[in-house]
């Protein structure tokens, strides 16, 4: 970690964090972009491209490739912005300067050390913290909280603090606090009966979701982060909602990873985040993109 990594013509922002997995670091990566593109900067995503077989770099073709190709969050990424996914981040990251980036925002990537970060953010999931604060095998951990806050520049909270988190940062470390709210297809569900499923580091975090919006979730169904749904799967989660009398509902990371000719058979909760401060979001990134 110590060594010192490439170092890009353009800002460089990091979502990172110190668990492995459910944070929200892809959520809070769509929120950044948008907001560095919304002040004239064009920027790209880069990522590994977990649980996809492509090493890159390559530019993510929604059409072209699948998430056996790239990964579910590059599908998501790339509906929005130009997203490269490369098992390299630096080469990553040259590769998209060349093709006109004029900022680069990492989705993960924060124990990378091959590109140097202007702006480093560690993603919190409020409700389940830092777990037992053990490493990995012990713990959920990628390295000690310590460790990861040192190279951040600040901690984004999303939702509250359930766990005690924050009493484990450094003194000083500023926190931006978020909430993640469903997106506008929500509205369409409240009232009705829901079968949920999915595939994410924490399912409790969608279920919940859903009956938050008004969503009566008659049923659920839990797979392991990043599942491979298959026709069988599929096949078997219809029943089970057409037993319920249930419509079903599942992820938008999830739906990307579903067969095609399944896809038209579910419906999808999205998920956003809401920032308690956008200004102050919005601050720190003036700073990174060095306008004060």
């Amino acid at each position: 970690m110590a060594r010192p990594g490439w170092v890009a013509p353009v800002p460089v922002v990091c979502c990172g964090g110190a668990t492995a997995g459910g944070a929200g670091k892809t959520t809070l990566a769509m929120d950044i972009g948008n907001r560095l593109r919304a002040r004239g900067r064009d920027a790209h995503f880069l990522l590994r491209g977990y649980g996809g077989s492509v090493k890159g770099p390559v530019l993510v073709q929604p059409g072209r490739h699948d998430s056996e190709a790239v990964g579910d969050e590059a599908l998501l990424l790339a509906a929005l912005a130009p997203t490269w996914v490369s098992a390299d981040r630096a080469a990553g990251a040259q590769r998209a300067v060349a093709h006109g980036a004029g900022a680069i925002v990492m989705d993960d990537g924060l124990q990378n050390p091959t590109l140097a970060k202007t702006l480093s953010l560690l993603t919190i999931d409020g409700g389940y913290g830092f777990g037992n604060g053990h490493v990995i095998p012990a713990g959920p951990l990628r390295e000690s909280v310590a460790a990861a806050a040192a190279r951040c520049d600040a901690a984004v909270l999303i939702g509250a603090d359930d766990t005690g988190a924050l009493a484990a940062l450094p003194p000083g470390l500023p926190v931006l606090r978020g909430d993640l709210v469903p997106g506008p297809e929500m509205a369409e569900l409240a009232g009705e009966n829901v079968f949920a499923f999915c595939g994410i580091a924490n399912p409790r975090k969608f279920f919940t979701t859903l009956r938050q919006g008004g969503a009566v979730v008659a049923g659920t169904e839990s797979f392991a982060d990043h599942y491979p749904f298959d026709a069988g799967d599929l096949r078997g989660l219809l029943q089970q909602a057409e037993r319920l009398g249930a419509i079903p509902v599942t992820t938008r990371k999830d739906w990307v990873r579903m067969p095609p000719e399944f896809q038209s058979q579910v419906r999808v909760v999205s998920v956003t985040l809401r920032w308690d401060d956008p200004a102050a979001v919005d601050a720190l990134l003036a700073r990174a993109l060095g306008e004060v």
